[in-house]
């Protein structure tokens, strides 16, 4: 800690701005949380608002209470400084359009509407086109953010004084915020890092080994970069926060419900059986096909996305996918993109 035996203390009360947090599921709940840590006060919008306990602690996350900045309501916010959008992202585009379009809207969910092949800005941008629209990603755990453990993420607008202005919100000293240009990029990390959380799940759950997970996180990335470029955004924002930073904990962590979906998987059950055993949602699931046709339609080679899409398809199996990823060609490792 750079000789301090202790963390710094967050910066509580210097910030007087409004924030609206839609949706109460554990990561909704941790946002509210955090920006309530950084100063700001907080309307929490939950789709079933019940009277806050005594206790103020709601279900989704047991161990966190809410801070007094903290409201919690059914209501859509009537004022804000910025808009939290913290619902699946299959769901966003009913949300959005409930939200009022009185401020910048986040999104803070991962993955690709299946119905579209759209990412959560598109979507925004579609409901509010004439609103500013950003996303916050990164390697965050929910649970940990709510108690305010140590944690770096992004938050990503289209104009870089925009996304500096709206990270600064939410930045306090355990929870560093940086700013990037580069949405299209920060959305492929994090949708992508599901898929390939399932595919290093399923690597050790059918024993094939520590090298052989490190090797399919890395090797990940040369398709992503590849499919952001293709879609707008840069290859160098894959070696960030919102890349290889969530890959590693998404692919590593014990938390992490679509590695334990894959580990499931791995270990020889279906995938009905590893949904029904499994807690959440499991957005992997959903983005594969939809990630595989993205890239199909801009004819981009994504192997390792290609076969979770196709082993959760059940059309192959777990040695068709070792067989599919291990005999590819060896080529160069960096090859140019363009």
């Amino acid at each position: 800690m750079c000789g301090h035996d202790t963390p710094p203390q967050e910066h509580t009360g210097m910030n007087s701005a409004h924030i609206a947090v839609i949706g109460a599921g554990a990561w909704g709940i941790a946002l509210a949380i955090q920006a309530a840590r950084a100063g700001a006060h907080v309307h929490l919008w939950a789709r079933r608002a019940e009277p806050l306990p005594d206790t103020r602690i709601l279900p989704r996350l047991p161990d966190a209470p809410l801070p007094d900045r903290v409201t919690l309501s059914g209501e859509m916010p009537a004022r804000a400084d910025a808009i939290l959008l913290a619902v699946p992202t299959q769901h966003l585009r009913g949300v959005c359009a409930r939200v009022p379009p009185v401020a910048p809207m986040i999104a803070c969910c991962k993955g690709v509407e299946l119905a579209t092949g759209l990412l959560p800005t598109g979507i925004m941008a579609q409901v509010h086109p004439g609103v500013t629209h950003g996303v916050l990603s990164g390697p965050n755990f929910a649970h940990e953010i709510a108690r305010g453990l140590p944690a770096a993420s992004v938050l990503a607008c289209a104009s870089a004084t925009q996304a500096r202005a709206l990270a600064d919100l939410l930045t306090t000293p355990s929870f560093r915020l940086y700013a990037s240009d580069d949405p299209t990029g920060v959305q492929v990390g994090g949708a992508a890092k599901n898929v390939i959380a399932i595919a290093a799940g399923a690597t050790i759950g059918a024993g094939l080994g520590e090298n052989a997970r490190a090797a399919l996180i890395t090797r990940s990335l040369a398709e992503l970069g590849r499919l952001s470029h293709a879609l707008g955004g840069r290859a160098e924002t894959l070696s960030g926060l919102a890349g290889i930073g969530d890959l590693i904990l998404t692919c590593t962590g014990a938390a992490s419900r679509n590695s334990t979906l894959g580990l499931a998987l791995g270990r020889g059950r279906t995938l009905e059986q590893a949904l029904a055993h499994g807690g959440g949602v499991v957005e992997g699931v959903t983005t594969a096909p939809a990630l595989l046709a993205l890239a199909r339609a801009r004819g981009v080679c994504v192997p390792i996305i290609e076969t979770v899409a196709l082993l959760l398809a059940g059309e192959i199996d777990l040695p068709d996918a070792r067989t599919r990823l291990m005999s590819r060609p060896v080529g160069q490792e960096f090859a140019a993109i363009a």
